[in-house]
This record gives C-alpha cells, structure tokens and sequence, in this order.
C-alpha cells in the first residue's frame, strides 16, 4: 500500500459527501459569480437609465441570489468538514485494527508516541484532502463561470482568465513540492518528539529512582530542538509558497483590471460591464487563493498519507495460522528443537492441568519463550504445539484466548483498580459519584467486582484486595494513567489478578512478585496455585518462592533445559540453579 492509495482510499469512502458538497459549493460560486455581473446589469439598466422600477427589480434578484449562495455554501462546507472528519475517524479506526491485529508487526519498531501521532495528526491531515478537493472543485467552477461570463463581456478579458489560469496553478503545484517534502519530515520530527515523550512519562518512575532526570530532559530536549526545527523549516517553505503565489495571483489580476480599464477607455465596454469585469477580477481571487490553499493541504495530505500507509503496509510478525483453537483445550504445551533468540534446541514438555515453574540463567531465554507461547514471534526453528497442534496453523487471537501470556510489565488503564481487573464492567472514572446524595460514593465497577465471585476470588489469590483496602476508596480508586498512582508491587497484584481472572486453558505468568516483599510473595504463591489448580500454569521465574509451589521446575540453562525435577531437588543437587535461584 502505498501514500496514493491511502489518499483514494479516504475520498472514495467519502465519495458521495464530497460530490453533494461540491455540487452545493458550485451552486455557491456560480451565485458568488453572478453578483458582479447583477451589478454591472443594474448601473447600465437602472442608474444610468434613472429607471426607479428596473433598480427595485435587480436588487430583489441580488437578494435572491446572496439567500441562495448564502444557504448552499453553509450546507456545503458542512458536508465537506462531515466528509473530512469521517474520512480522519475511518482511517484512524483502520491503524488502529492494525497496530492491534493479531499477527502484530506495525508497532514493533516505533514509540507509542509516533503511533498516535500518525493516528492523530496524520489521519486529520489526509481526511482533511475531502475538503481541499471540494473546496478545489469550488473554486474551479467559480474560474469557469467567471471566464463565461468575461467572455460574454469581453472576449480578450474571457481568453486572460481561460490561458492565464493553468499556468497559474501550473506554477502553484511547482511551488508545493518543497512544502511537501518539509511538511513529510516535520511530521516524522513531531512523531519522534511525541515517542520520546510518551516514553519518558511512562518511565518516569524509573527515572527518578536512579536520579536520571537531567539526561532525560536533556534528550527530549534535544528531540523537541530537531522537532522544532523542521517545524520551522515547514513553516518558511508554506510562507514562501502562500507568498508567491499571492503575488502570482495579484499580477494577474491587475492585468485583467488593467486591460478592461483600457477595453473601457476605448469605447468598447459600458461603465457597467467595466463594473462587472472589475468585480469578477477580484471575485478572482478568492478560487486562486482556493487553490493555493489547496496546494498546501494535498501536499500536507500527501506527505501524511505516506506515513499511514508504511503503518498499514507493515509486514506481520507471524504468518499463517487460519485454524480455529479447538474446543475443550487440555493445555498441554510442547516445544521440539526450538530457536528463537536466547533459546537453542530447546526440547520441553509442559503438562497440562500442571503448575510448572521455569528459572532461567539468561533472560532473554525468559523473554525468547514467552515470544514463542503467545505467538508474539515464531521460532527461527523447531516448532511450538498446543495439544499436538502447531501453533503456526491456528489463528493468532483464538490462540492468545486460549494461552493467556502475562508479562511482566503489561500495562494498566486510565480508571479505577476493580474496571482494571475486571474489563468487563462499566469503567468507572476514578471519581464515584453519589446518586442517593448520603454522603457515601458508588462506583460500578466497584459494585461489579464485589457481586463477581470470580474478580473477588482473583483479588483474593493475588493479594490485590489487600491493594484494594489500602486505597481511600478502594476498588474505586483510580490507578492513574498506566497505573502511575499505584506501587511497583501494588501494580504486579493488580496484573496478576486481571490475569487470573480470565481463568484460561492456558496461563502463562512472568515475574509476577519481583516487587513485592516475601510475605505477600509467600501468600500470592499460595494463591496462586489454588485458583489453578487443575488448570494448565506456567510460571516464568527465579522467585524460590513462586517455585517452591510448583509441580515441576524446569532450569533452562545456556539456552536449552538444563535440569529438571522439583524446587527442592533442584536446590539441592545443582549448582546452576541454586546460582540463578538462590543467590
């Protein structure tokens, strides 16, 4: 897919608002047009000729004519701003089912940031072509009616505006392509200033803890300078293009008003047509400086719509895999000579109805693995199976439904704790009302959360009730933005009890008490493995912990299974594991 593509793309969705706009802004022009010419019409018929009944006849056409432009330019404009903004929201919607497919792949190299930017400003930019085609279609009937009616008056003047006006949007197009070549590069600028600080606020917590702030604002710094510098860059280069093609558009029509004063002087126009082709000449320039304006916003709409399209162009990060997940999954996990990163051959079985935990030596072996079991990457070689079943040949978000992989730094939402662990209920704001005016404050996800014995039972396993109590207003309290207002380890609960609550066939957790103290580490553990029990469990972790509760313990060790056999065992008959474990 290509920018052209993106561009037809969004005026063929907005095809027939476009073409109701149009029709309605040409009615506009045609009237804007004829105003002149009714002027010219009533000195010559009615001041000149003193006729008192001609001039009251003219004046109620003229007013007939402004009702009537009057209406079709506000009904126009406001299907061309509908047809704009529509195009904006479709293509934000279509980035979005991107950035979200499945198969992943469109944000993998870019901030979040830079996504909403081009989700944003871009998508504003490329809807917004609806309107500058609409507006250009306007202002090339009103060229065309106008060169009518010179013609009509003057055929030396008709055949100035008919010759003079293709060069003049030939010289406007010329005049564009810096503008779009800046205007591509100052929106890659203001993406990566928007990605960088999107990436700063989210890490800002981080950042204090190792006093890191001064090279952080030091780098947005240096972010926001080249941001602003192409922005400025952009800015010169549509000053210059609006400012030539101004003067473009002002020389030409002083030579029309100059060739009719002299068509006039001659003898070969009335004052009255003198009148009319003067007003049509400055009636002029309100489609050339149209079409100025046009000029810009397609080379805006252009440069914006490259960028949307690299998004939705973006290859997938896993192919194939069409199958539905078959009903009644068991859970059962294995993986046959498996390379992907950290991980080098690895053979391992993961049994279903079991809590199997996994240590690693390395951690990018951690992170290769959990890649693999939810699909987010496809091993290099060897092969991943769900009760026998390649994962390549079953669909990506069936699959995830089915093997739920929670990482350790997912993220929470903009709402209060219960909404968090419980999607499914009405959000909340963070802010509970109070409908029986008693004082109290009712919030409705909080109500949802303690009629749902499964939320209560996940809250209860991962100690997030405890996070709950602690709170001013409990479950209702807002978390903030990602979960800002919460601690480390209040977050890890929060996480892990949405993960739990989903109750899957498959549950795969990394790292899930890293933040918390041993106590309630202790406690989660044991939570933990009664709410799965029977339920296929992976836990990816070096925690003793977390481990001392499992069925099984699997070392992966070099990139391959190093040891297996339970916490215990291990501990005490290997070296490795009791040094990436115990120490």
């Amino acid at each position: 897919m290509s920018g052209r593509d993106v561009l037809a793309r969004s005026v063929r969705g907005q095809g027939r608002r476009v073409a109701l706009g149009s029709a309605l802004g040409c009615v506009h022009q045609l009237g804007e047009a004829m105003v002149p010419v009714l002027i010219g019409v009533v000195v010559d018929q009615a001041v000149a000729g003193q006729d008192a009944g001609r001039l009251v006849l003219w004046l109620a056409v003229l007013a007939v004519v402004y009702v009537c432009l009057s209406w079709s330019f506000r009904l126009g404009a406001r299907a061309g701003e509908r047809g704009a903004e529509e195009a904006a929201h479709t293509l934000r919607l279509a980035i979005v089912r991107r950035v979200v497919d499945a198969r992943g792949g469109a944000g993998d190299d870019r901030l979040s940031g830079e996504l909403a930017n081009v989700a944003t400003e871009d998508a504003k930019r490329v809807g917004a072509v609806n309107m500058a085609l609409m507006s250009g279609t306007w202002a090339a009937a009103g060229i065309a009616v106008s060169a009518v009616a010179l013609l009509l008056t003057s055929v030396p003047l008709g055949l100035i505006v008919l010759l003079g006006t293709p060069v003049l949007l030939w010289l406007g197009h010329l005049l564009s392509k810096p503008l779009e070549r800046r205007s591509e590069a100052e929106q890659d600028r203001a993406a990566a200033a928007a990605g960088v600080a999107a990436d700063l606020v989210a890490g800002l917590r981080v950042l204090k803890g190792l006093g890191a702030q001064q090279a952080a604002v030091e780098r947005y710094r240096r972010t926001s300078r080249v941001s602003l510098a192409a922005t400025l860059r952009a800015a010169r280069a549509q000053s210059w293009q609006t400012g030539l093609v101004l003067a473009l558009t002002g020389g030409f029509i002083a030579l029309i008003a100059w060739v009719g004063g002299r068509l006039a002087l001659e003898g070969s126009l009335t004052l009255g047509q003198l009148v009319s082709a003067v007003g049509l000449a400055l009636f002029l320039l309100g489609p050339l400086e149209t079409f100025a304006w046009v000029n810009a916003e397609l080379a805006q709409g252009r440069a914006s719509a490259a960028r949307i399209a690299e998004v939705l162009a973006a290859g997938p990060a896993v192919v194939g895999g069409d199958e539905p997940v078959p009903g009644g999954v068991r859970g059962q996990l294995r993986l046959r000579g498996v390379r992907l990163g950290g991980l080098d051959g690895v053979d391992l079985d993961l049994p279903a109805g079991r809590l199997t935990g996994i240590a690693v030596t390395d951690p990018a072996c951690a992170e290769a693995l959990l890649g693999c079991l939810g699909r987010e990457a496809d091993p290099e070689s060897g092969s991943v199976e769900l009760d026998g079943v390649p994962l390549t040949r079953l669909d990506p978000a069936g699959l995830r439904a089915a093997v739920l992989v929670a990482t350790h730094d997912a993220a929470l939402f903009e709402g209060s704790l219960a909404a968090n662990v419980n999607p499914e209920e009405p959000t909340g704001d963070g802010q509970p009302d109070d409908p029986a005016g008693d004082g109290r404050r009712h919030d409705p996800a909080a109500d949802g959360q303690r009629d749902d014995p499964r939320t209560a039972r996940a809250m209860a396993a991962a100690d997030a009730d405890e996070v709950a109590r602690s709170l001013p207003q409990g479950a209702a309290t807002s978390v903030g933005e990602g979960g800002r207002s919460l601690s480390g380890g209040q977050r890890q609960r929060v996480l892990l009890a949405r993960a739990l609550r989903v109750e899957p066939p498959v549950l795969v957790v990394h790292d899930p008490t890293t933040a918390v103290d041993a106590v309630t580490e202790a406690r989660i553990a044991q939570g933990l493995r009664e709410m799965r029990q029977g339920l296929t469990t992976v836990v990816v972790t070096n925690s003793p912990a977390l481990l001392a509760v499992t069925d099984r313990v699997v070392l992966l060790d070099g990139g391959r299974v190093g040891a297996e056999g339970t916490h215990a065992e291990l501990a005490r008959t290997h070296d490795n594991y009791r040094t990436a474990v115990l120490t």
